[in-house]
């Protein structure tokens, strides 16, 4: 794919075929996703990569903390509720994901089952979590850090033809994720990143996420005209 194929075409994969993705292919991935900008090259960030018994005992432990009442126990901060233009983009993904899906409203128990396949990382074949060393722990630059590499991964996954979407939900319970990834005390939980190979015939898959225009985002500053 050019650079522009990957950009304009990538979406979130929210339903995976259960083929299994090669360990190799994805060390090529993380691979390209390590090229992108750190603060002063720090590289604060880590990967473990999930997949099997190991991640299935994840899910079933986050699904059933969750629905027992559990509170979450995410370990990156996770901030006040979106409100005003940020709280609208949120209820307007997820009136297409609704659509899409053909989950009405009134229906609680299909928005249930919904929310439910977040905690099970969409049933991906694989979970990467991202980590962060915890000696750089409140630094402003090492969420920056993850986050540019996370969208290098989920980029370079695309041009590979795997599908992928970043979450929070598969991380809700904590110390279930340490248990069975075996996510070393020095590392601090960032995200995880369901990943797989993209059924093209779940409905949600085919959702594109609206973007703001760029007259809306940018302020051209010192510029003719």
């Amino acid at each position: 794919m050019q650079f522009d194929d990957v950009i304009l075409g990538r979406r979130s994969i929210r339903g995976y075929k259960p083929d299994p993705v090669p360990q190799e292919l994805i060390e090529e991935i993380l691979g390209l996703a390590m090229r992108a900008p750190s603060s002063m090259n720090t590289q604060p960030y880590n990967f473990y990569v999930i997949t099997g018994k190991p991640l299935e005992k994840i899910r079933a432990g986050n699904t059933e903390q969750m629905l027992a009442g559990v509170p979450q126990s995410r370990e990156f901060r996770t901030g006040e509720a979106f409100a005003g233009a940020h709280r609208e983009r949120q209820i307007g993904v997820a009136k297409q994901l609704f659509s899409a899906m053909g989950i009405e409203r009134d229906d609680k128990e299909a928005r249930q089952d919904w929310v439910m396949r977040g905690f099970r990382q969409f049933d991906a074949p694989v979970c990467v979590i991202i980590t962060y060393d915890r000696a750089v722990d409140g630094s402003d630059d090492t969420p920056f850090d993850c986050g540019a590499v996370a969208t290098a991964l989920v980029n370079a996954a695309w041009s590979r033809g795997l599908g992928t979407v970043i979450n929070s939900q598969g991380i809700m319970q904590s110390p279930v994720v340490r248990e069975h990834a075996g996510i070393a005390d020095d590392q601090v939980i960032m995200k995880s990143i369901a990943l797989g190979w993209p059924d093209e015939s779940f409905p949600a898959n085919a959702v594109v996420s609206e973007r703001k225009p760029v007259d809306e985002a940018a302020v051209f500053v010192g510029f003719d005209g």
